[in-house]
């Protein structure tokens, strides 16, 4: 698995990345604070709150609504997520603590794996933490964990 980086505000979007990779055996990704990280994850309120993002990436994930806040990065590729149809992740549906997930075009990993269009449960703790746990899961997907298991590494606690 490859670098990556999360610029967020105490949303704890990395906090479950971390988890989600550990509960596959290990932390085989690892964090980085280079200028270039293969994937950089951005959370809603550090969109909302403008935060300064590296000035390149392979691979950006980033809130549907926060394409403007990209300025001059250049990425190869770009994931949204929210709660709109056009992003790439998005919610179908919310039970009591859990989600559901809808990936609504393939999306090719940092590995180059093409991971098709489909539904998959994602846990939740509590209501207000959706957008958080939607860049968690994109950022699993990403990094190659299986959408399967996206939800068992998130649950892992």
């Amino acid at each position: 698995m490859e670098c990556f980086q999360v610029v967020e505000s105490g949303e704890g979007i990395e906090a479950a990345i971390l988890r989600g990779l550990a509960a596959r055996g290990g932390l085989a990704g690892r964090r980085c604070s280079d200028r270039h990280p293969a994937l950089l994850v951005v959370s809603p309120k550090a969109v909302l709150e403008g935060r300064e993002l590296p000035r390149a990436c392979r691979t950006i994930l980033l809130p549907g609504s926060g394409g403007e806040t990209l300025g001059e990065l250049r990425a190869a590729s770009a994931v949204s997520y929210g709660p709109s149809p056009r992003d790439s992740l998005t919610i179908s549906s919310r039970e009591e603590n859990r989600m559901w997930a809808s990936l609504q075009r393939e999306v090719v990993t940092l590995e180059g794996h093409v991971v098709e269009r489909q539904e998959f449960p994602i846990p939740l703790a509590r209501r207000g933490e959706e957008m958080s746990a939607l860049a968690a899961a994109g950022a699993l997907l990403l990094l190659g964990v299986p959408p399967q298991e996206v939800g068992r590494g998130l649950s892992a606690e």
